[in-house]
């Protein structure tokens, strides 16, 4: 996946594209996928690097929902289930099986919980990833030797899965290009043009070198999340807004908070948030928050609050309270809640996805959640190939590999994360045993990462690497920056980029990444 081949494509194409998919996350990727896979010219333009903004900031959890079943909501599960299924038997080497427990503090919420969880079970069907259980206080324990043991009656637990969200992102981004999609980060949007009233194409801007496109197509998908409502805009000046958005925030602990290799889920907080405290990459995520906000942002920012909420929940449910000198890191992510004048809390807003047809043409897709991605791709080339005229062909992306699947991943060791690519990179180190080393005691990333998320991944800045390839900035900040100048330096000659880069690049990141710390 190399971006100058990429944008080679672009200057050297014959005639128009049959689709062209605005959005990087994980709806446009999918949508680049689905669309790909069924046979059509697809172009994909992200105006940032893949999966940058709330497709990389998620839980980390491919789920049916626990709490849309609470909320009623079974068709929503259904579907949710269904394609956690799928994602696991698609991307074995990113998505796994995880074990939740539901500490029991009342004596009602055994039985209430555990009710609920074997419907949550019995939904699963063929799809299910283990049955729930009731478990004692001291099985409890024995799972979660860290949780608070006063008033403990026992737990409840179950099965769901466990992702990284922007290396999946990475995948579906390779997997489209096998398949013949071109996909482009740092590529804007900046215009839509029409004939006839009609979508016509879009212009769009090389953020690295300022030159400009103007590249038509015979359909348009609006795949932007967040800036959903911005894409409408260059549609349609007057639309309404669609997008009504909630901020999410987790914090990153150290493994001795939750020991062990089950999660914990309380299923209501005072904010009507399920809270998970999850083992993830040999850290613990605590999250997450709902709570409105207005701004769009590529880089949203945790409110006091909010962190107050999620240190003060974690210490009820942990024997040893995080302080905020604990946190190796914290992030932020916005949700595209799609509005329907509900008001009131975004919690009660719905997380299905919804796709809008405007007047022009213009397919908009938002809403939805990563586990769901590929079945909203699905719908969304439908009602695009039907919009812009394009031969009938049918979805084959239900049992369409993911680029690394690999049913063994963890016979790769540190590099399992890379699944059938990990091979590839052990061959590069051999060649170059200058690449072995690591690149921070803390890490098990090598030099040799760097090297091959720039030749292979579309890594093009420190950022690009160390917060969406092998996710440092996630799990512990401080350390990340400690990387930056040797990762700058690595990408600067694998890119042909001079001092002056690597310099701004080094000064760019260490201000990026104190915003992930609370100081």
């Amino acid at each position: 996946m190399n971006r100058n081949e990429m944008i080679s494509r672009i200057k050297h194409a014959d005639g128009p594209w049959d689709l062209i998919i605005i959005g990087g996350g994980a709806t446009g990727l999918a949508s680049a996928l689905e669309s790909a896979s069924r046979g059509y010219q697809t172009l994909l333009l992200e105006q940032d690097d893949f999966c940058k903004g709330t497709s990389s900031r998620s839980t980390k959890l491919v789920h049916g929902g626990v709490r849309y079943l609470q909320q009623g909501n079974v068709s929503l599960v259904l579907e949710a289930l269904k394609e956690r299924g799928l994602l696991r038997k698609n991307a074995p080497h990113l998505v796994h099986n995880l074990p939740f427990i539901v500490p029991n503090y009342d004596w009602w919420e055994g039985p209430f919980y555990g009710i609920g969880l074997k419907l949550y079970d019995m939904l699963s069907g063929k799809h299910g990833f283990g049955h729930s259980k009731f478990l004692s206080k001291e099985k409890t324990l024995e799972h979660l030797p860290t949780i608070e043991s006063k008033g403990l009656k026992g737990g409840v637990v179950y099965h769901d899965g466990q992702f990284d969200d922007s290396r999946l992102a990475i995948n579906m981004a390779q997997t489209a290009v096998n398949q013949s999609a071109t996909v482009v980060n740092y590529f804007k949007v900046v215009g839509i043009f029409k004939d006839m009233d009609i979508v016509a194409g879009v212009l769009a801007k090389d953020m690295e070198t300022g030159e400009e496109f103007e590249i038509r197509a015979k359909g348009i998908i609006n795949a932007t999340g967040v800036f959903t409502d911005s894409i409408l805009k260059m549609d349609t000046p007057d639309a309404e807004n669609m997008i009504t958005l909630s901020q999410g925030v987790h914090l990153v602990l150290d493994k001795s908070f939750l020991p062990g290799q089950s999660a914990i889920m309380v299923p209501h907080t005072t904010d009507g948030r399920v809270l998970f405290a999850t083992p993830w990459h040999d850290k613990v995520i605590v999250g997450t928050t709902d709570t409105p906000v207005k701004d769009v942002l590529l880089e949203p920012r945790p409110l006091p609050e909010e962190i107050d909420f999620l240190l003060s929940h974690a210490a009820k449910y942990l024997t040893k309270d995080p302080k905020s000198s604990d946190v190796l890191s914290i992030f932020a992510g916005l949700r595209p809640l799609v509005s329907h004048g509900t008001g009131g809390s975004t919690s009660a807003i719905s997380r299905d996805h919804t796709i809008y047809i405007s007047r022009s043409g213009l397919v908009t897709i938002t809403g939805g959640k990563w586990t769901t991605c590929r079945k909203m791709a699905e719908d969304t080339i439908d009602q695009a190939a039907l919009v812009a005229h394009l031969d009938e062909k049918p979805s084959v992306t239900v049992n369409l590999p993911i680029h690394g699947y690999h049913n063994k991943p963890e016979t790769f060791g540190d590099l399992a994360i890379y699944g059938s690519d990990a091979q590839f990179i052990k061959d590069l180190l051999m060649r170059s045993p200058d690449l072995q080393e690591k690149l921070h005691p803390k890490f098990t990333a090598v030099a040799g990462e760097v090297v091959w998320a720039a030749r292979n991944e579309m890594a093009r800045t420190v950022e690009d690497f160390l917060a969406r390839r092998i996710r440092a900035l996630l799990l512990d900040a401080r350390a990340s920056m400690e990387m930056a100048p040797q990762v700058a330096r690595l990408m600067a000659k694998e890119l042909g980029h001079d001092e002056a880069w690597i310099e701004k690049q080094i000064y760019d990141y260490r201000k990026l990444a104190r915003e992930y710390l609370i100081i």
